[in-house]
């Protein structure tokens, strides 16, 4: 290791240049990277579901409608007119519209005025549109030139197409509100001006090299963009503020710079491993989820986090030795308080407090078990000003499709006959209930039998007035399915929004379970290998999910939906991210012990950690805030209100709840822990009677020269370090 040191201080300049070439060169590939809007690609491929997307696609060479759009004081002539003009759009597939259902030769008034009314209502006509896969912002531009910039439009394309259109201007405002706060922050914490510039920029090279880097993966979610440079930036800022740190506090005893970061890299990797393990191993348990944005996202979090390690360790020590003299004339004081007071009185109220806190938490859990869910991009979709009059002057419409074995009309007819009577159901489309089983497919044009029937599949088209999600619209896909399996067994497959909801809610439900025992076992083995403990890792996991379950149950006391994918994510990276803070806490405090009695140990761990602690967890607050206030997807916003408190109620209970548990726990400690050496309070300290600066100059001379001699001693320095403070 002392080798591998030498090497990298010996050619920082060299390793300075290959940083600055990769980030240019990542940063230009990432504009290349693809970036995918659809959440439904994200389902697992054996999803009913799914499978009935891709039959679709191979058998009717069709698209669903993704898009409404209402047209205001038309006439139905005028009305067929815009459907042709929107038909000859190139990133239009296909438009269903009134006279597709009805023959608008005949006056209206003498036909189903229910289906007439579903596609003209009151001078208004509204559209279904389907567009093509992946050019749903190129679609909405189209049919704006055609209808005008004022078009009435909703439905999952739009989203889309708004999400593409805002993507990148949120993520540069998220940039221009995150950075400014993480400076301000680190400024305060720090003891030099120039130091947040050089952990932002170094943190900032690993980031836009991982970026760019989602090229060899072909495409990454739209979620992940928005979150995960997010969240690579706030969990590893803390590596670099480790290391330097760490050397500062050398450079005080260290002959020169060289040696002085040299025992830092040395002396501070095992605790950014350590860090960086629990972090990495929670991201990786996200890769096993079925619902597609686990891996995704967590492949790209894994990535993140691998390469801001390597850029804290190499490009961080290389780029401080080549500005020292920059660094040294930009000092400041430290602008941090003293915490010994709130340090000796979260001490003394630390059973009440914890008390208080163990009933809140598990009010909590019950709470967050009841939560109302939504599992598609939040409720951006339906709440859109569009949206609400498009609902208003026609209702809801929700489409879903059947699709059966072909050949067998009779079954149709009657499962096409129970599917009408269903509660919520508005209308029926078949080749039954449009034509009628009496009239052989054979004896009609390709046209008209190619609307109902493939190769191998018919299709029954169901409309409903539900939303795409919620009770009613996933109890209504449940009937249509047991239904359609009465009939045809395991062969029926149904596709729309509400079905994709449905498989995405079953998918992500299932991951939940899996996805959180991995977390937990993962990081209780890595706990029990750093603390030498099989009783402490219970402790710092317990405290860690009475965080999550407080996080998980606000949603529920302020009434409101909980988007499910966000849930899932936030609870696996507010483990592995906040872990840390417990860990710190935990690790001075059995260091404390070996010298101390038991309060005050606590009351000097509680001064020494919460500076560190509340900085670590006041940046990724901010992280996660800045995601909800730059972001309009409903989705990102969701997870970054989770992320922001997920990391400042973490913060509250590590410092008021874990102190209290280690004071439970001090006497069973020393049995459960390898190493402990505490402090055995039947010994009387000697008493030494002197004046104080003499004993510490002496201590300090006695300290420099014996490190001097033993600075390329492996192990000698720390242990040294340790004894002398």
């Amino acid at each position: 290791m002392d080798a591998i040191i030498e090497k990298i201080l010996q050619y920082k300049k060299w390793i300075v240049t290959v940083f600055l070439v990769l980030t240019v060169v990542f940063t230009a590939a990432f504009f290349k990277v693809k970036i995918n809007y659809n959440m439904t690609d994200y389902l697992p491929d054996n999803a009913n579901s799914t499978i009935a997307l891709d039959t679709m696609t191979e058998e009717f060479d069709r698209a669903l409608p993704n898009c409404d759009l209402m047209v205001e004081n038309v006439s139905i002539m005028e009305a067929v007119d815009l459907k042709e003009k929107l038909e000859e759009l190139e990133t239009v597939e296909e438009v269903t519209w009134l006279d597709d259902v009805a023959d608008i030769k005949v006056p209206i008034e003498t036909q189903n005025l229910d289906n007439i009314a579903d596609y003209y209502k009151d001078g208004a006509a509204r559209f279904s549109i389907a567009l093509k896969d992946g050019q749903e912002r190129d679609g909405i531009k189209e049919i704006k030139s055609v209808i005008g910039e004022d078009a009435i439009l909703a439905g999952n394309a739009v989203e889309q197409a708004d999400s593409q259109e805002l993507a990148m201007k949120e993520a540069v405002r998220a940039v221009c509100i995150l950075g400014p706060l993480i400076i301000l922050i680190l400024i305060l914490s720090t003891s030099s001006w120039i130091e947040p510039f050089i952990y932002l920029l170094v943190i900032g090279a690993a980031v836009l090299i991982n970026l760019g880097s989602e090229l060899f993966r072909g495409e990454i979610s739209y979620v992940t963009l928005a979150v995960a440079p997010m969240l690579q930036l706030a969990v590893s800022l803390d590596y670099a503020v480790f290391l330097s740190e760490s050397y500062k506090e050398h450079r005080k005893t260290a002959k020169n710079d060289f040696q002085a970061m040299k025992r830092a890299i040395k002396g501070s990797a095992t605790s950014i491993l350590a860090s960086a393990l629990t972090t990495l191993l929670a991201f990786l348990t996200m890769i096993t989820m079925d619902f597609k944005i686990g891996p995704d996202m967590g492949i790209s979090l894994v990535k993140g986090v691998l390469l801001s390690l390597i850029a804290s360790l190499t490009l961080l020590p290389a780029a401080i030795m080549m500005l020292n003299k920059w660094i040294d004339k930009a000092t400041h004081r430290s602008f941090m308080p003293s915490f010994q007071k709130p340090g000796k009185a979260v001490v003394k109220m630390k059973f009440p407090v914890f008390a208080v806190v163990c009933v809140v938490a598990m009010i909590c859990f019950l709470a967050q078990g009841k939560n109302a869910y939504t599992y598609g991009s939040g409720d951006a979709v339906g709440n859109t000003p569009s949206a609400r009059l498009i609902d208003e002057t026609f209702g809801e419409t929700n489409t879903m499709v059947v699709l059966v074995p072909k050949g067998e009309p009779a079954k149709e007819m009657i499962l096409a006959e129970e599917l009408e009577d269903m509660n919520h159901v508005t209308d029926v489309i078949s080749y039954a209930t449009e034509v009628g089983v009496t009239i052989p497919p054979q004896y009609l044009s390709k046209e008209v039998t190619d609307n109902f029937y493939s190769e191998n599949y018919a299709q029954i088209i169901v409309y409903s007035n539900l939303p795409d999600e919620g009770e009613e619209a996933f109890a209504l896909v449940e009937d249509i399915r047991n239904t359609a399996a009465r009939y045809y067994g395991d062969k029926v497959l149904t596709c729309g929004q509400s079905a994709n909801l449905y498989d995405m809610k079953d998918t992500v439900t299932k991951d939940n379970n899996l996805v959180n025992l991995l977390t937990i076992v993962a990081i209780y083995l890595v706990l029990l290998f750093t603390l030498k403990s099989w009783l402490l890792p219970i402790a710092l996991i317990f405290i860690i999910k009475m965080a999550i379950w407080i996080n998980m149950a606000v949603p529920f006391f302020t009434d409101t939906a909980l988007a499910y994918i966000g849930y899932l994510v936030v609870s696996t990276v507010q483990m592995g991210a906040t872990i840390d803070y417990a860990i710190l806490l935990t690790n001075t405090y059995l260091e404390n012990r070996k010298f101390m009695k038991l309060r005050p140990a606590l009351e000097n761990t509680m001064q020494k950690t919460m500076p560190a602690i509340m900085v670590s967890a006041v940046i990724l607050a901010v992280t996660g805030f800045s995601l909800a206030i730059v972001s309009s997807n409903g989705l990102v916003q969701s997870l970054g209100i989770l992320i922001g408190r997920g990391a400042l109620i973490p913060l509250v209970l590590v410092n008021i709840c874990l102190p209290a548990i280690l004071a439970i726990l001090d006497r069973i400690i020393p049995y459960t822990t390898l190493h402990t050496n505490f402090y055995k309070e039947t010994i009387e300290p000697v008493q030494v009677i002197a004046e104080q600066d003499t004993i510490k100059n002496s201590l300090l001379t006695v300290r420099t020269e014996t490190l001097s001699l033993i600075e390329d001693t492996a192990g000698g320095n720390d242990d040294l370090e340790k004894y002398y403070n």
